[in-house]
């Protein structure tokens, strides 16, 4: 398959025939958080919170194929731009070794750390025999998405970025499918409570891998993968691993975030654990969505970097920037708007739709200027400079949120740790834009740049 369409086409276009297949993937996947949140709260508050509880230790699991996925993303495009199919190749069956790897080993950590991480947050039988239900299939299955999301990579790398979309389409249509059936037991299939909703995703999973096997098998991949070419190019581990740790990093701070926030409010109330549970389900549909345009760029800025087309690089930057933007317009009118509404899908609870709604005014203050974070901490993962990045991502989630939710939260209550969202995005997407102009000055300087 030909690649020189990353570096002739216009950008605008090029963008958006990037973007719009993985903006689409990304909605049809926060649908797919919304809906399996809404049926497990149909179970009860206790199922909700427990899966609240167990979304830290997912979302790590997460943060390693999808961080280690950008590496393998970035790198191989990189290649393919210098127009090097053969380390191409290599790379991608490195990070396919490496997956199989981590899905081995992260298998048996989570499994070990479910138990206690679960109990030090909450003394509740019935909420710790859900999440640890829960836990357990979807640990005990890791590998089927783990080796799923480094194909969803591997795609997006060559451009084929509607192979990815038809993928992740059918397996979180299948996960929706699935959910009611399972969970409250339709037709043949018994109720299967809480082993429903995790069986439904796991099932959601295995339908996403086999579309991309079913691909590589019709020759759509373009790159040959092969476990012993992986092993003999492993000196490219470092350079995968470049640019994937610290993507892992940025990946798992939202965990590290969810679990100290969930100590600070368990000093306040169940509730407000469960409110913010219901804000990070909610707040999937936007940052997914603008995760989707971030998706779609990375190939190319890499792609294009290693083409020598710096200029391309910025306009490409600059495009991604106004459409995330106008993304976060959209989910800021939401919860401006709406909020009873959203937080009524997860609680019937007066208390709770009201604290919800509050909740979600103060934290969307924060959403049109993240915009900055989000977009640069992308471009920089494709030009190779993943340390940044993370850099960017820790400001955001750890530096400056946490402290600020601790100190705000003695002095306002609750209402602190939601105002601590916000200040949080406004001083990070500052210093995004600066490390931005940094680095762009940094690669102008050292390698002169055709500026087409």
């Amino acid at each position: 398959m030909d690649q020189t369409y990353m570096k002739t086409k216009k950008i605008l276009p090029l963008v958006m025939s990037m973007a719009v297949p993985m903006v689409l993937s990304m909605l049809i996947n926060a649908l797919y958080n919304i809906v399996d949140s809404f049926f497990i709260a149909k179970i009860s508050e206790d199922a909700m919170t427990a899966i609240s509880l167990v979304f830290p230790l997912q979302n790590i699991a997460a943060a390693v194929s999808i961080g280690f996925g950008v590496g393998a993303n970035a790198v191989t495009a990189f290649f393919l731009g210098e127009e090097n199919q053969k380390k191409a190749d290599g790379a991608a069956s490195l990070s396919l070794l490496l997956s199989i790897a981590h899905s081995v080993v992260l298998t048996a950590l989570l499994f070990a750390a479910a138990v206690p991480f679960l109990r030090s947050f909450t003394e509740n039988r019935e909420i710790l025999t859900y999440g640890i239900q829960y836990a357990r299939i979807v640990f005990g299955f890791l590998f089927v998405g783990q080796i799923g999301l480094i194909y969803e990579k591997l795609f997006q790398a060559i451009g084929r970025v509607r192979i990815t979309m038809f993928s992740m389409i059918a397996g979180c249509v299948t996960n929706i499918i699935l959910d009611p059936i399972m969970i409250f037991g339709l037709g043949p299939c018994p109720a299967m409570g809480i082993h429903g909703a995790a069986t439904a995703t796991v099932i959601g999973q295995a339908v996403s891998l086999a579309c991309y096997l079913i691909a590589q098998a019709k020759g759509l991949l373009c790159l040959h993968l092969s476990l012993a070419e992986g092993w003999r190019c492993r000196r490219l581990a470092g350079r995968l691993y470049g640019i994937g740790i610290p993507a892992v990093l940025n990946q798992a701070l939202p965990s590290l975030l969810i679990t100290v926030l969930n100590s600070i409010l368990a000093a306040f109330s169940q509730t407000d654990i469960l409110i913010l549970g219901v804000y990070y389900k909610l707040q999937t549909f936007i940052y997914l969505t603008a995760n989707g345009i971030v998706q779609g760029i990375r190939p190319l800025v890499a792609y294009n970097y290693g083409a020598g087309l710096m200029g391309r690089v910025r306009g490409i930057f600059r495009t991604a920037l106004g459409s995330a933007f106008l993304v976060m317009v959209l989910g800021t009118a939401l919860c401006l708007l709406i909020p009873q509404n959203l937080i009524s899908m997860f609680s019937s609870n007066g208390d709770t739709i009201s604290a919800g709604a509050s909740a979600l005014r103060i934290i969307c203050a924060g959403f049109m200027v993240s915009a900055v974070s989000v977009v640069v901490c992308g471009t920089l993962e494709g030009l190779g400079f993943g340390g940044m990045s993370f850099v960017i991502s820790l400001l955001r989630y750890v530096a400056v949120i946490l402290p600020a939710a601790w100190i705000l939260s003695r002095i306002f209550g609750v209402a602190g740790v939601w105002h601590a969202f916000w200040i949080a995005e406004a001083l990070t997407a500052a210093a995004a834009a600066a490390l931005y102009r940094s680095v762009v000055r940094k690669i102008d300087a050292a390698r002169p740049a055709n500026p087409q």
